[in-house]
């Protein structure tokens, strides 16, 4: 009997921990990877514009591109937690917490898409590829990180930590 019990108590905390917490909803997922997809833009289109500009080669200006978007994807929660009173240093926790795995996953799959595309690494900023390739790449890292935002926000991690600490 007991064993019985124990596998009953065991399946039960199973069940419980599978149920998605309040603020897990696909629209709370589609805002938080709205605001990643911003600042990785941001830093993206930054990134290649100036490395092009440069005549960097594909490596480096692919590697500045994904610094700057993470500084991008970080500097937007900061804003947003450091308005609401936060100290630096512990804004800079909650933003490294929020957003590290969601920016990880969308400069993968953009940078993979573009890796793949043919001659999307060698397009100029003047050709129409250059554009159609990062904004399409884009999208499709937006689809694919919104599952993964779901998911950590039903754990009570990325950006459900920011929303506890969100200036409104």
């Amino acid at each position: 009997m007991d064993h019985e019990h124990t596998a009953g108590t065991a399946h039960t905390h199973t069940g419980h921990t599978d149920a998605a917490p309040p603020g897990a909803t696909w629209s709370t997922a589609v805002q938080a990877t709205l605001h990643c997809l911003t600042g990785c833009a941001i830093g993206e289109v930054l990134g290649m514009v100036i490395g092009t500009a440069l005549g960097w080669g594909n490596p480096a200006t692919t590697v500045l591109a994904i610094v700057l978007a993470f500084f991008f994807g970080y500097s937007l929660t900061l804003r947003g937690v450091l308005r609401a009173g936060m100290s630096f240093r512990a804004a800079l926790r909650v933003a490294l917490a929020a957003d590290t795995l969601s920016i990880a996953v969308m400069e993968l799959i953009d940078n993979g898409v573009i890796a793949l595309w043919p001659d999307a690494m060698d397009a100029e900023l003047a050709d129409l590829l250059f554009w159609a390739s990062l904004a399409i790449s884009l999208a499709i890292a937006f689809v694919v990180t919104v599952p993964v935002n779901k998911w950590m926000i039903g754990r009570g991690k990325g950006h459900a930590v920011v929303h506890r600490h969100h200036a409104h």
